[in-house]
């Protein structure tokens, strides 16, 4: 039952008085919950938010931190609702994407693992925060947190955790990092967790600006902000600098930190060449900013005034407009909601593979919904990091891979709360080889941006097959990786010594999906063996399917596989041969028998990583 799921969030906390972890309606915590409710002063579990603690090793907090399980920051309630929030109708952030918010599974209980504060999120807090989520009894970990890089698994605390939650029967899903769409830039990458990218969902705000002259300009952001059309002074930040202080015109143009007059720009609406933070018009009390910007356009974020950001070409008429008018004007209206037609595709700031730590292990894993995501707020932050920014609210719209990881959490504790005892590597199979494929058309680094595609929880819980693997899998694959006993003590938590028999290749790790490298210009031949356990129909028989390009040869067998019941295992090799040349091809292996289709992505890539 979904009421029995728990679901850790190991993040900043949570807001606990949100209508998003309403108990109404909840009955006992389950049986096998062993967690506690640290309680200082200023906090309360309830039937819905089962268990709540928090970590600070040096214990040292900082002037805005809570020393409690509250959040103060805002992203550990909006990723614990995304993943398990409640139903709460007619939610928004002033009235931008009204509608009825939810989680995941909102049935689910939640359990808060508090290791983000003010200044960062510490190794040492991450770590004994999964020995306590594991020996408390959730079933699914959502850490929406990452490292600038992707670090070896000696040296990576998440690593390391979820190896160890696995261990115990917990799956771990990660954010694949915000670095996009930088090469190789993914940060999450242990085989034993699941790795997120973001996707657009079919919602995207736009903010129209109007002109003196009558012409209007769409721009992207998230204002909640209205001129109500009144007409503002709209003054160059190139020539408002604040030269008693040392700027010149080459600073106030971009309208860096410091650089304006305050003077010259206090009610004025203000025109910036570049794209940066809107601490310069805020300092100098402006009615509002036009930036322009020549980088992507497919998310948007809020400021804490009227503020609209516009392509190359629009601000380049309206920098002519604010130029050649003696007293030019402008105005800025709130937000509009929009379809996004091209919906949904991997968000530019997503982090992209190859895998730079195991670079035949494809990463991400898969996508899911990560842009203009309206969920719960903690009413102790503003909905900006600004100082200037008084604006307290119980929901807010903010993107990152950080949402798009409890999205996937949520789908993985549905699919658990179907099959209890499936094992992570059974979930996490089930969630990619069951996900909506995609289209390079739209991303052009294919499945280095979206792995297996785009996450559908419906048909999860009902795969057919899955590629199962647990502790020795890894291990295995870690011996062939060439870690010592020691280093494989560290990750593992026991000393094991790698022999013939624990030493597996990476291509033999029974994996959803499929990689090979080569170094450019070569080809290359890889054999991977694999190993599928029936889930669905009892007596079944799957075809192999197989779509390639031409450069790639997918050869399966056998090429057809049956099965007698449910639990039955049945092996299959499949060889690739491919001619990579300097870039990537991709193509996919489906198992079909009518019913399920069980797809895995087969990717070829030129490594550019020694």
């Amino acid at each position: 039952m979904e009421s029995d799921i728990i679901v850790g969030m190991l993040d900043s906390g949570i807001w606990p008085e949100s209508e998003s972890f309403n108990d109404t309606g909840f009955g006992p915590y389950p049986a096998k919950w062993k967690g506690i409710c640290q309680k200082p002063s200023n906090f309360t579990c309830n039937k819905k938010i089962i268990g709540a603690r928090y970590y600070r090793t040096d214990g040292h907090f900082g002037p805005g931190d809570f020393a409690s399980p509250r959040d103060s920051e805002g992203h550990g309630s909006h990723t614990a609702s995304i993943a398990a929030g409640g139903l709460v109708s007619k939610a928004s952030l002033y009235g931008l994407a009204e509608g009825m918010v939810r989680g995941g599974v909102p049935s689910a209980r939640i359990a808060v693992y508090k290791i983000c504060w003010s200044d960062s999120c510490y190794d040492a807090d991450i770590l004994a925060a999964f020995d306590d989520a594991i020996a408390d009894g959730v079933d699914i970990i959502s850490l929406s947190v990452g490292g600038s890089s992707a670090s070896d698994f000696l040296e990576d605390s998440i690593a390391i955790g979820a190896f160890h939650s696995m261990k115990n029967g917990i799956l771990t899903s990660n954010s694949a990092g915000n670095s996009g769409p930088l090469p190789a830039s993914i940060v999450n990458v242990s085989p034993w967790s699941l790795s997120v990218a973001a996707s657009t969902i079919d919602r995207k705000f736009v903010t129209m600006v109007k002109l003196g002259n009558g012409e209007t300009y769409e721009g992207t952001s998230i204002n909640t902000f209205d001129h109500n059309g009144k007409m503002y002074p709209f003054i160059y930040g190139g020539d408002a600098p604040d030269i008693s202080e040392g700027f010149t015109s080459d600073d106030s143009r971009y309208c860096l930190p410091g650089s304006l007059n305050k003077t010259l720009v206090k009610g004025k609406v203000v025109f910036c060449e570049y794209y940066s933070d809107a601490d310069g018009v805020m300092e100098g009390e402006a009615a509002g900013a036009v930036f322009q910007d020549g980088g992507n356009k497919d998310y948007a974020f809020s400021y804490p005034l009227p503020f609209s950001n516009l392509n190359m070409d629009d601000g380049r008429a309206v920098f002519n407009y604010v130029n050649a008018t003696k007293n030019p004007t402008a105005t800025i209206y709130k937000s509009m909601q929009e379809n996004n037609q091209f919906a949904p595709f991997v968000v530019s700031f997503s982090s992209r593979g190859p895998n730079p730590v195991t670079a035949d292990i494809l990463k991400p894993d898969l996508t899911a919904p990560g842009v203009n995501i309206l969920a719960a707020w903690s009413e102790a932050a503003a909905v900006t990091d600004a100082e200037e920014d008084k604006r307290v609210v119980p929901y807010n719209i903010i993107s990152g891979t950080s949402m798009s990881c409890p999205h996937a959490t949520g789908a993985a504790a549905y699919v658990k709360s179907f099959h209890p005892t499936w094992s992570p590597a059974a979930i996490k199979s089930a969630l990619m080889t069951t996900a909506l494929p995609m289209s390079s058309a739209n991303n052009i680094e294919a499945e280095f941006a979206f792995g297996a595609g785009h996450i559908n929880p419906a048909l999860a819980a009902q795969p057919g097959l899955v590629y199962d693997a647990g502790e020795i899998d890894y291990v295995k694959f870690l011996c062939g990786q060439g870690y010592s006993s020691n280093h494989l003590q560290l990750i593992t938590g026991n000393y094991i010594s790698c022999s013939e028999n624990t030493n597996g290749t990476v291509w033999d790790l029974n994996y959803p999906s499929f990689a090979l490298s080569s170094t450019p210009g070569k080809s290359i031949t890889r054999v991977f063996h694999r190993t599928v356990t029936n889930v669905g129909s009892a007596v079944s028989t799957y075809q192999a399917v197989v779509k390639a390009p031409p450069g790639l040869i997918i050869q399966v067998q056998p090429s057809v596989i049956s099965f007698k019941s449910l639990g039955q295992k049945q092996s299959f090799v499949v060889t690739v041969k491919a001619e990579v040349g300097n870039s990537m091809i991709s193509g996919s292996l489906t198992w079909d028998d009518g019913l399920h289709q069980v797809r895995s992505p087969v990717v070829a890539y030129a490594s550019l990583i020694e």
